[in-house]
């Protein structure tokens, strides 16, 4: 090559040491390429002295450095003067030196940044020279001299109170790392000088044994190698270009260098994968399996490590294969155990035994993780799959093998929690409880006991369960209550609340209201369940609406109103149900906010229907308010009380309407119901009701149907009696009875409640069967707008008290006039109580507030 082609700078050097290297080999192999190899070392060594000429006289530029002038002589002579020539292995030799001198002086400066970079630097260029023979004794010593330094820095760092800059903290660390690591490569050399330095160096030169020629094959022989090597043709290629060979002596090997690669940049996770599985292929110990198959599913887990990328499906179905594989060969070998409190095994040239005294070969890493993520990860694939189509559904049918490689997690954990020389953590056996727990509650019985079927099927028959001994579990409620109480007696905090919450659930779900209504008192959760995590306050909002609708299916139209009121009334259900996003107007939500949201949200089969909560909430909501808008509108002495804000602004909107046609959906319904039940048209009412098609939906249609005619029809009699109560003196309960296709004793039980509540002012003579009205004091004009400036000033003091509050951020005693005894009176149930819709109300119907506990399932218990 032409001196003029080449460049001097010093950045070609280890370029031309490796075409030397390569020189050097075909002069070895081949004696014939002397002359031409001679040549070009000759091209060579001219190209580098043109380089120096060139920089030594660096003045001269452009064509002038081409030119023979005045030092042409000097060039001649320099030409004459004997070359010296170095072998490959000479120059390796001095880079090698040159960079052990920098070592030493960046460790005199502390510079443990630029010793870890020249470290590699160092430990590439010994890999060079070991492929040729043997170790170089002088990295021997470099390696032996740097380890020395590196302790020494770290015990005076223990002692100093001056700490070293990230970066030169960093280098040490990795140098640390490194050595620790090379170590094990070189253990008998390092040994031998640490013995005695000057007879290991001086022994150099009688250790150096030629190196045989290889004998040089021709191509169609290399290429009958390569296909023997590989039946299809193909063999694993590394870095280099160098072929991998899975063995299982290098099994441990590769798997070191996955792990060290795991979560750097530029990283083939798939090309691991499939290493592993070769890797897998070749394991012939029960130890090589569970290593392999540990790191395995953990690459598995890596693919979807993103924010929003979610686990493609063929490795989430090959991660919960090998786990299952995983328990089998734990089963099969009971001496190995993996658990999470067990020491890293370093020595990657022989695997651990057992050592006597010992029962088990304990190996590091963590089941019930694994079985974790994949849970989240079937989660977060059915988030982002469209729910009506068929490959939800096909999706889906994963739950089933999920549920039992939770159920065999379970047991593996039973079995080690029997030996306590183990120490298994509770919290380990209570997390997966948990999940075990969060894959049933939400179902109904039968499906329930179909899963839990199939997960005992591939159990083997020796193998059993403590907690759920097999065939004891004879039905769902069964199975709910064993593992909730297992709960609640082992765990706290989260995992308790959780456990509580998923057996109220399941109780309300089966129609059993009584309990879980008694359960979610004596839970008191109500009360602390602000500062439990977004979760389990979802979850605590599932159960509550669940109860709601168990009440009301139940025929308990006012503890259903009450039990929904704090959910349906919000507007939000959505959101706190964790079944959608709501925008708001004019909020602005950061995109990590948003991801968190979507994150959140509940695969759609676990959704309560939003339309038929809606259904229920207004439903309730009109067979209480009408009756309350009939009673306020005939009595103006009584104080207007609202128990359902959502309901009143859709009637009012709906009664502005100028014209109103057929009703189009669930609200036009009962919007239309309303007012027919309002007018004293309850069969209307009823037929506008039974129409909505929404009933089809729950289990029991013809006996919820039966249950609201019945409600509509005991509301139209008190809605009558309320309204047209002024305009009667008496009246026959036999008239009622065949007016509302009620029950005369039904009708005379109706209108003594309301006499004894004091909401209607009459008498019942059960000799004449007659309703004798009480014709009180009627109100003047001047009484009448006495009473409606009470109720506008009663107004204003509460808008003043909200503006207050907003102000003061809800500061103690912002309200606190006079010496911290307020004697407005608010709350009070007759005319001197002005709570308002905030307090409760007049009459004794309303045992409460609003909220869930103190309100009517609280009346009820105290009732």
């Amino acid at each position: 090559m032409s001196r003029f082609f080449r460049s001097g700078d010093d950045s070609s050097s280890e370029s031309s040491s490796e075409e030397e290297e390569l020189y050097s080999e075909e002069e070895e192999e081949e004696e014939q390429d002397e002359s031409e190899e001679e040549d070009e070392e000759e091209d060579e060594e001219e190209s580098e002295e043109g380089s120096s000429s060139d920089e030594e006289g660096g003045k001269k530029s452009g064509a002038a450095r081409f030119l023979r002038g005045d030092d042409s002589e000097s060039e001649e002579s320099d030409d004459d003067a004997p070359k010296t020539l170095k072998s490959a292995k000479d120059k390796q030799i001095a880079e090698l030196e040159s960079t052990i001198d920098t070592i030493e002086k960046r460790q005199k400066i502390g510079d443990w940044g630029a010793i870890s970079v020249e470290f590699d630097k160092l430990n590439r260029q010994a890999a060079k020279i070991s492929e040729r023979g043997q170790t170089p004794k002088l990295y021997i010593k470099a390696l032996v001299e740097l380890e020395d330094a590196m302790n020494e820095t770290i015990s005076k760092q223990k002692v100093t109170p001056k700490k070293m800059n990230a970066t030169s903290a960093r280098g040490l660390n990795a140098v640390k790392q490194k050595i620790k690591k090379l170590k094990q490569d070189y253990q008998s050399q390092v040994d031998s000088y640490r013995e005695d330095p000057l007879d290991f160096l001086a022994s150099e030169e009688e250790d150096e044994t030629p190196v045989p020629k290889p004998v040089k094959k021709t191509k169609a022989e290399v290429y009958a190698e390569q296909v023997d090597d590989d039946q299809e043709g193909f063999a694993t290629v590394g870095k280099g270009g160098k072929t991998l060979i899975f063995t299982p002596e290098s099994i441990f090997k590769h798997l070191r260098g996955i792990l060290e690669s795991r979560g750097k940049k530029n990283t083939d996770r798939l090309e691991q994968i499939k290493t592993m599985e070769k890797l897998h292929e070749v394991a012939v110990t029960p130890y090589q399996r569970i290593k392999v198959l540990l790191t395995l599913v953990s690459a598995r887990f890596d693919l979807s490590s993103g924010g929003s990328a979610t686990m493609p499906l063929e490795h989430w179905k090959a991660a919960e294969k090998e786990i299952s594989i995983m328990f089998e060969v734990l089963e099969a070998n009971k001496e190995y155990v993996v658990i999470e409190n067990a020491d890293e095994w370093d020595d990657d040239e022989k695997p651990p035994t057992l050592q006597p005294g010992e029962k088990y070969i304990k190996i590091p890493g963590s089941i019930v993780s694994y079985i974790e993520r994949l849970d989240d990860e079937l989660t977060r694939s059915l988030q982002s799959i469209d729910p009506h189509t068929s490959e939800y559904i096909e999706r889906l049918t994963d739950e089933s093998s999920l549920y039992k490689v939770i159920f065999r997690g379970l047991l593996y954990y039973e079995t080690l929690a029997k030996d306590s020389s183990l120490q298994t953590p509770q919290d380990s056996l209570n997390r997966i409880v948990m999940r075990r727990l969060e894959h049933v509650y939400f179902k109904p019985a039968q499906v329930v006991k179909i899963l839990e079927a199939d997960a005992w099927k591939p159990v083997p028959d020796e193998v059993d369960s403590t907690i759920t001994p097999r065939g004891s579990i004879e039905d769902a409620t069964n199975l709910l209550n064993v593992l909730c109480n297992y709960l609640f007696t082992n765990s706290e905090g989260i995992i308790r609340a959780r456990a509580m919450l998923c057996q109220i659930y399941f109780l309300a779900l089966h129609d059993e209201y009584y309990k879980a209504r008694d359960m979610m008192l004596m839970s008191h959760l109500q009360e602390t369940i602000g500062s439990f995590d977004v979760q389990t306050q979802i979850l605590y909002n599932r159960t509550l609406v669940q109860v709601g609708l168990c009440a009301f299916r139940k025929g308990l139209v006012y503890e259903a109103q009450n039990t929904l009121q704090e959910i349906c009334g919000s507007g939000r259900q959505k959101e706190l149900l964790a079944q959608g996003v709501m925008i708001q107007r004019y909020a602005q939500v950061s995109p990590e906010q948003e991801r968190l949201e979507k994150q959140r949200q509940l695969p759609f089969h676990m959704h309560i229907n939003l339309e038929l909560l809606e259904c229920v909430y207004l439903t309730c909501s009109m067979l209480l308010e009408i009756p309350l808008l009939a009673q306020t509108g005939s009595s103006p002495d009584i104080k207007k009380r609202i128990i359902s804000k959502t309901y009143r602004r859709m009637l009012e909107y709906h009664e502005r309407q100028i014209f109103t046609g057929p009703p189009e959906n669930t609200r036009d319904h009962v919007m239309q119901a309303s007012r027919a039940l309002a007018a004293g048209e309850w069969k209307k009412a009823t037929n506008f009701i039974h129409s909505i098609k929404i009933w089809d939906l729950m289990t029991n249609t013809e006996e919820i149907k039966a249950m609201l005619s019945k409600q509509i029809q005991e509301e139209g009699l008190r809605t009558y009696l309320f309204t047209y109560a002024p305009f009667y003196d008496t009246l026959a309960v036999a008239t009622l009875s065949s007016m509302f296709e009620l029950e005369d004793r039904k009708v005379s039980a109706i209108i003594s409640k309301m006499i004894s509540h004091e909401e209607l002012a009459a008498a019942l003579d059960q000799v004449a069967s007659t309703v004798i009205f009480r014709k009180g004091v009627e109100l003047s004009r001047l009484q009448s707008l006495a009473l409606t400036l009470s109720d506008k000033s009663a107004q204003l003091i509460e808008t003043n008290e909200r503006t207050l509050e907003q102000r003061t951020q809800g500061t103690a005693n912002a309200f606190d006039r006079r010496g911290g005894q307020n004697q407005r009176g608010r709350g009070g149930g007759q005319r001197g109580g002005r709570g308002g819709a905030r307090t409760g109300g007049t009459g004794q119907r309303q045992a409460g507030g609003t909220q869930f506990t103190g309100g009517v399932l609280g009346g009820a218990v105290r009732g």
